[in-house]
């Protein structure tokens, strides 16, 4: 199988060093272009790889955990669950429309590969709530918070691994930060605090604190995937 994806690459290369130079040069150019596009490719499987297990595993916290208890999140997530339970919009359709606008921001703030690939991990995401049954797991309030949020974390964070993300206020918050004499973690905090404000008020206060447990311990696991294996490693180095 990996024989016949590099054939693939080197003929690909051929046809775009076909035109130009020496057979000799054109041998070597066709060699780095393959080889180029052989780290390519397995990069773009790496971040796909990333992205699906992220989306899945979103998808698990949602539907296992937070959705069929009325449970909310913070950000993105967090709205559209709010939306979701003041209208008759599943929660699929609500992920994509409260999203493209930070998608949209996204392309102006960072770049357009990483608007494509949002955009798609947000659609898939979209897809799984929607179609894919998952087994409710536990009606315990604080296990729904912690683990809830534990397993949507680990989705935003493999995500993020793969370049892009599945839920916009990431981008609206880097906007901002730029913008403001803020950093990125305090203008997610200031989203979310009004965010718990309207989940108290549209839900109730018991609701809403335990949001901020779910959003606590969905902060905390995207750190832990995002940065937390490398520093570990770089403590372990250090204390040798």
């Amino acid at each position: 199988m990996r024989s016949v994806i590099q054939n693939i690459l080197v003929n690909i290369a051929k046809k775009r060093t076909k035109s130009s130079g020496s057979v000799y040069q054109n041998q070597k150019s066709v060699l780095l272009l393959a080889q180029s596009l052989q780290v390519d490719l397995k990069h773009l499987l790496k971040e796909s790889f990333f992205i699906v297990i992220g989306v899945f595993s979103a998808g698990f916290g949602l539907k296992g955990f937070l959705l069929p208890n009325k449970f909310i999140d913070g950000g993105a997530t967090g709205i559209s669950l709010l939306l979701e339970n003041l209208t008759s919009i599943s929660l699929g359709v609500l992920l994509v429309l409260v999203n493209i606008p930070f998608i949209v921001l996204g392309i102006k703030t960072l770049n357009l590969r990483f608007a494509i690939k949002s955009i798609l991990a947000i659609t898939f995401l979209a897809f799984v709530v929607h179609f894919i049954e998952y087994p409710l797991i536990t009606q315990d309030k604080l296990l729904i918070a912690v683990f809830g949020g534990f397993f949507l974390g680990l989705g935003i964070g493999m995500a993020i691994r793969g370049g892009s993300v599945i839920d916009g206020t990431e981008v609206l918050a880097i906007f901002l930060s730029r913008k403001l004499s803020m950093t990125i973690g305090d203008v997610l905090l200031v989203i979310n605090i009004i965010i718990f404000s309207f989940g108290a008020y549209i839900l109730s206060l018991e609701t809403a604190l335990y949001a901020i447990l779910t959003y606590l311990a969905a902060a905390k696991t995207v750190d832990f995937v995002v940065d937390g294996v490398e520093e570990y490693i770089g403590v372990t180095i250090i204390s040798e």
